[in-house]
């Protein structure tokens, strides 16, 4: 029998070997989720919403404990584990209020007598799901999902399985019949198999952006409904008239929180010349008051990334770039052999064909951009194969929002804040950062069947 294993990133104790599924396993998962989709389709909103209401009391109950097993299988500290766990409190109680009304079918004036829209489920959808937000990743996406009326399966990350396995637990204790939300242990590589599988409708991902071109050509191949949302680098523009003390504060949040592993986080810093050196002595000075280390202590401001792999990987971002000609403010050293612990790190002077520029730099790195004036941060900011998020820092908000609204190449645009996710408003990128959108009005109707009636 194959297994795979989770680990503790901080201390590299083994927590616990699962045993994979075998072919017979994984045929009996689908089977369930594809039999009980008939049924949990013809349940009124009011039911399902019900089921909804009562996981997000679970979560609320549990969020200490379900937040240690964040911790303690990919590294985040803990408070932000817990927040993690709250906030998918929120995606059920937002689609268990608010589903039935988005989805309710919308009249169409035209010469028929009668003619609208109604939007049904499509059936069985498997997520593939990462490591970073382990409870989130898979809430934001099943919350909706299963509310619309579709069953769910949830391929994880192999390093969180045990996350995976106790969410599945969560939706049982919650109510929901077997098959609703499955959880499936399988290598990433066997994926595209369950693509393949005809009882499979739709699929969803999250991950970096080689997986989803994989996951893309064989959704394509099966022409099946996909949603993806892939990585980013994300742009922060710092223009000559920000609150460098607001720009500062938001900007460190953005790239430590997750210790920087994270698709929104912010990555690429593009100060203007007016702003560059006030901005960069109050941001160097924030990050020397940070401490990464293990993430169950209260005084430790982000905890290790999530293997030693992700470590070496990204020092190995760093050190190309200072070959290339960028230069380190602080930071950029390996601090523990023994841990993938990498510090705060600034880079500077970092041009067009480095990785600290055209890469995502995915841990608590900040790359720093000076450009001569506003237009050419536009340009920098838009210079570059993703396009998830952004922000841009000035006191001038209605120039701000036009930037934000016409000028910057992203899925999503904040004025004078990080970015991050919110139930109420729908998230996904562009370019290389995938298609697709979830949450909100929108993310539930991605996985619908958009149905014309008409009658004269």
């Amino acid at each position: 029998m194959e297994t795979i294993s989770s680990h503790n990133p901080y201390t590299g104790d083994l927590i616990q070997t699962y045993t994979l599924f075998n072919p017979s396993d994984i045929d009996k998962t689908i089977e369930t989720s594809y039999s009980i989709q008939k049924s949990w389709k013809k349940e009124p909103f009011s039911h399902r919403a019900q089921k909804l209401f009562a996981l997000a009391t679970l979560l609320r109950n549990q969020k200490e404990d379900l937040g240690l097993l964040i911790t303690l299988e990919m590294g985040k500290v803990l408070r932000e584990s817990i927040a993690e766990v709250e906030k998918c409190a929120l995606v059920c109680e937002y689609y268990a209020q608010e589903a039935e009304n988005i989805l309710q079918p919308q009249q169409i004036s035209t010469n028929y007598k009668r003619s609208f829209v109604a939007y049904n489920p499509l059936g069985v959808v498997l997520s593939i799901m990462p490591w970073n937000f382990p409870f989130w990743q898979a809430f934001r996406a099943a919350a909706p999902i299963i509310m619309a009326g579709n069953t769910f399966i949830l391929k994880h990350a192999s390093n969180v399985s045990g996350c995976a396995l106790r969410i599945e637990k969560l939706f049982h204790d919650a109510g929901f019949n077997k098959g609703v939300f499955s959880t499936i242990l399988i290598k990433g590589s066997n994926t595209s198999k369950l693509i393949d599988d005809k009882r499979i409708a739709a699929v969803t991902l999250t991950g970096s952006t080689p997986a989803g071109i994989a996951v893309a050509s064989a959704a394509g191949r099966n022409l099946k409904k996909a949603v993806l949302e892939l990585g980013g680098s994300d742009p922060y523009i710092i223009l000559d008239d920000a609150n460098i003390e607001l720009a500062v504060q938001k900007c460190v949040a953005g790239r430590l929180l997750n210790a920087g592993q994270s698709c929104i986080g912010a990555k690429r810093f593009i100060v203007t010349e007016k702003a560059y050196d006030a901005f960069i002595d109050r941001f160097v000075a924030e990050l020397k008051n940070t401490k990464t280390g293990d993430p169950m202590m209260k005084d430790t401001t982000f905890g290790p990334l999530a293997n030693m792999g992700f470590r070496d990987e990204l020092h190995k971002q760093v050190t190309q770039s200072v070959q290339n000609g960028a230069q380190i403010v602080i930071g950029g050293t390996i601090i523990d052999n023994s841990k993938p612990l990498y510090p705060a790190t600034v880079l500077i002077n970092v041009k067009p064909g480095m990785s600290a520029y055209e890469d995502e730099l995915f841990g608590p790195v900040a790359s720093i951009i000076k450009a001569r004036n506003e237009t050419e941060a536009i340009k920098i900011a838009n210079d570059t194969i993703f396009g998830l998020g952004a922000a841009i820092f000035t006191n001038d908000i209605e120039k701000g929002l036009e930037i934000a609204q016409n000028q910057i190449e992203a899925g999503c645009c904040f004025v004078n804040d990080f970015v991050k996710s919110d139930p109420r408003l729908p998230f996904g990128g562009i370019k290389m950062s995938g298609y697709g959108r979830e949450l909100s009005f929108w993310g539930i109707r991605e996985f619908t069947n958009l149905k014309t009636i008409a009658m004269p």
